[in-house]
């Protein structure tokens, strides 16, 4: 149905979705926004997160027991069963392509002690992204008046989540059999929910969302040349018209946006000064090279770096920590922040220098702050 729309769209799309957002995903450059500081329920998009946390933390090779809690959760497309054994591996692969929802309670039971416990590290994390508006109860989606989100927010989940080769690769098939480890034999053709993969116009994910109280959701990302965009669909009237918006998002957006090569992450670097360190400085250069994202009538000429940065530490610092953001603007407004990473350890210690630096902060820091 999807490979019909055009390529190029003219105008600024029509969105029927109550909020949505597109973005370039490699910077986060907002090319279109509609209500996306709107709460709004975010259903299955909620499996983005339960995804990212048990590739981040879980033992793909471990084995899943699916408890009588898991399997009584409604809407079970991979008919999991009390005492079914599954790699974590193929467990996830069927939760997103599938969307299933006791497969993500049985992903929860196997990475924490309880449903709140996990919901708490979905909250961790989501804070940690920057999604501040957004509030897990449960690791699959299903309706709660205390579970919630943003478009802005999901959009920041998504960007980092597609990052990750293992949760890119799971969300970009478009079908796969899981296979179960108990009963053996048993497997399931799982296909994707995200009609657009098909659609030969470049889409890469993410992730389809559906409830009456949500409305049709969806995370789609696609790829065309050297530009990766994001669109975030939120509360549309039903589960068609989510993709049409999605992709009208995207189409309107690829002609508008290009990408340009900025300073190299080497030539970057910052020093910080260490108190109560073996040493007394330690330098930071961001995680990767700038890239600027220019739209329609833009010079790259107009974006300019900030470090936002600490002007010193305490000890110990590990080596890759992120100490501070390197800040781009276009214009002197923020579009981007790239993490700032320590380049090496300093451990906790004495050093003269890093005592002398330590006094002057202490007496004179307040004066020149």
């Amino acid at each position: 149905m999807w490979n019909s729309l055009p390529l190029v769209l003219a105008a600024e799309p029509e969105v029927t979705a109550q909020a949505a957002i597109l973005v370039e995903a490699s910077t986060g450059r907002v090319l279109y926004e509609k209500n996306a500081d709107m709460q709004e329920y975010p259903a299955s998009m909620t499996k983005m997160l339960t995804c990212l946390l048990a590739l981040e933390n879980g033992n793909l090779d471990s084995t899943v027991v699916i408890s009588p809690t898991a399997a009584a959760t409604e809407d079970s497309e991979l008919g999991l069963e009390a005492g079914d054994a599954i790699r974590l591996s193929e467990l996830l692969t069927g939760m997103m392509l599938e969307s299933d929802n006791a497969a993500a309670v049985a992903v929860a039971e196997h990475l924490a002690p309880s449903i709140p416990a996990f919901a708490e590290q979905m909250n961790a994390k989501a804070r940690e992204l920057g999604a501040r508006q957004t509030h897990f109860m449960n690791p699959n989606g299903l309706p709660d008046a205390d579970h919630y989100s943003t478009a802005r927010d999901m959009m920041r989940i998504a960007r980092y989540a597609m990052r990750n080769p293992l949760f890119r690769r799971i969300v970009g098939t478009e079908s796969q059999r899981i296979q179960w480890q108990s009963p053996a034999g048993k497997y399931f053709d799982a296909v994707n929910t995200n009609e657009l993969l098909d659609s030969g116009t470049g889409i890469i994910g993410i992730k389809t969302g559906w409830t009456r109280a949500a409305g049709g959701c969806l995370a789609a990302a696609a790829q065309r040349g050297n530009v990766t965009l994001i669109a975030i669909v939120m509360d549309a009237a039903d589960a068609d018209v989510r993709f049409s918006d999605a992709a009208a998002l995207l189409n309107y957006g690829f002609p508008r946006v290009r990408m340009t090569a900025g300073p190299v992450k080497e030539k970057l670097g910052r020093s910080l000064w260490v108190h109560d360190g073996k040493t007394y400085k330690v330098s930071a250069h961001p995680a990767q090279d700038v890239q600027y994202a220019i739209l329609d009538g833009e010079d790259a000429k107009h974006y300019s770096l900030r470090y936002d940065v600490p002007r010193f530490m305490n000890a110990p610092i590990q080596g890759g920590q992120k100490v501070g953001d390197l800040v781009v603007l276009y214009d002197g407004k923020e579009v981007n922040r790239i993490d700032m990473l320590a380049d090496s350890a300093i451990g906790r210690g004495f050093s003269l220098m890093s005592f002398m630096v330590g006094l002057y902060d202490r007496i004179l820091g307040p004066f020149f702050g």
